[in-house]
């Protein structure tokens, strides 16, 4: 299932296996977070972000540059 999600004024896609509202709300959170907590390669990949897939409990961050594509935990 594809949704859509609102992050740092851009509207990047979200790839879900399921239909789970709590892992969009869990994964904003966390985002946020981790762009003020988070290492300089985590913050590098969150700024240039462009899609997300998430996948049980974990959520693949693709970037712009395919380089700095992260895998993270939402919960």
């Amino acid at each position: 299932m594809k949704t859509l999600m609102n992050f740092q004024n851009k509207t990047i896609p979200v790839y879900l296996t399921d239909t789970n509202k709590q892992a969009i709300e869990k994964l904003s959170a966390v985002l946020n977070r981790k762009l003020t907590t988070g290492k300089n390669a985590l913050k590098t990949c969150i700024k240039s972000l462009i899609s997300v897939e998430i996948i049980g409990s974990e959520a693949t961050l693709h970037s712009f540059f395919e380089r700095d594509t992260l895998t993270i935990s939402i919960y």
